[in-house]
């Protein structure tokens, strides 16, 4: 990224106070004013950078930056450096202190739609062509982006921003800090229906979605409401763009979902969960805290706390790189089997 389009800058900031931010170490020049952050290889001397690998360490003096952050005891030659414990969280506190994304002003569009019943706190913005519903409540310094739908009673928390074509339905409720990308829609029905042997019946999907504080939601999500109660994702989860989550669900606390990850409904994720790309959960399952699913894994079965799957089935991921490693070889593997069973049956061989 580059001073143009890093939104309105934080202007210029010394060393001393950038280590501060993070808890780091100046080794240099602590009052080296640096006005950005950019890219190892696109920096210019008023910016500062990232070495958190090896490849990068091994080359830091080839880097234009005037500061660059590395792990402590990391070593720059003459390069200003910021040692710090996690190189890449301190990275992205910089970015944060620098990157100052510009928020609409307050006040409802005189473009948008606003029903009955509704209040809100200070510093709230409602785009143009937004529709807001019936007794919906609203925090402090609410973002609603153009052309988001938020449904009947739905309840949102302060600092929530919610992206251009975003759709809240009837009576979900978001806590504080939560961030949700263009395109996604909370509280749609379920996959409920009842086969009567000739059609499907449906199932009234009566429950809500509950998103807790610190969420932030990717774009083009669905996350189901409830047939009854509700789905619940909880403090801090992160989901990327493409995710489907159904009815039911419970995501546990500080758990990351990949992109084109499908939860089936009422899995229960716990704590710290992991689920890379294109990961799928079957029905009514439970995975347990501090669980990783590698990419493209199909989950049938429950998950005990601590483990890493890979595979479809899902499979301890230690066995998985063993039966990736006799894959390649089981076509010797069955010649040799067949010559061994014409050996002992006394067959002659061609």
């Amino acid at each position: 990224m580059t001073k143009d389009d890093t939104g309105a800058g934080a202007g210029k900031t010394s060393l001393t106070r950038i280590a501060e931010m993070v808890n780091g170490v100046v080794v240099g020049d602590p009052a080296r004013l640096i006005t950005h952050a950019a890219p190892f290889d696109a920096a210019e001397s008023d910016a500062i950078t990232l070495a958190a690998e090896e490849r990068y360490l091994k080359n830091i003096e080839r880097t234009a930056a005037g500061a660059v952050i590395v792990p402590r005891g990391a070593d720059g030659g003459k390069k200003d450096l910021i040692r710090v414990d996690n190189p890449r969280l301190a990275f992205a506190v910089v970015m944060t202190h620098f990157f100052k994304q510009p928020a609409p002003a307050p006040g409802v569009s005189p473009r948008a739609v606003v029903g009955p019943g509704f209040a809100s706190g200070g510093d709230v913005s409602i785009g143009p062509g937004a529709v807001i519903g019936a007794d919906v409540t609203m925090g402090d310094r609410v973002v609603v982006h153009p052309g988001v739908f938020v449904g009947d009673a739905v309840s949102l928390g302060s600092d929530v921003t919610l992206m251009p074509h975003v759709t809240v339905l009837e009576r979900c409720r978001i806590g504080s800090r939560v961030r949700i990308q263009a395109g996604t829609v909370i509280g749609s029905d379920g996959f409920g229906f009842a086969p009567d042997g000739q059609r499907y019946f449906k199932i009234p999907q009566t429950g809500i979605v509950v998103i807790e504080d610190d969420v932030e939601i990717g774009a083009n999500n669905t996350i189901d409401r409830a047939t009854f109660g509700q789905t619940l994702i909880r403090q801090g989860v992160k989901t990327d763009n493409l995710v489907h989550i159904a009815h039911n669900v419970v995501v546990g606390e500080n758990s990351v979902i990949v992109a084109q990850a499908g939860i089936s409904g009422s899995v229960t994720i716990g704590r710290h969960a992991v689920l890379a790309g294109q990961v799928g959960i079957s029905g009514h399952l439970t995975i347990g805290d501090n669980v990783t699913i590698g990419p493209q894994a199909g989950i049938a079965k429950s998950i005990q706390s601590g483990e890493t799957i890979s595979g479809t089935p899902g499979i301890p991921h230690r066995l998985w790189l063993r039966v990736q490693h006799i894959i390649p070889k089981l076509p010797e593997l069955s010649r040799r089997i067949r010559r061994l069973e014409k050996q002992r049956s006394g067959t002659p061989q061609s």
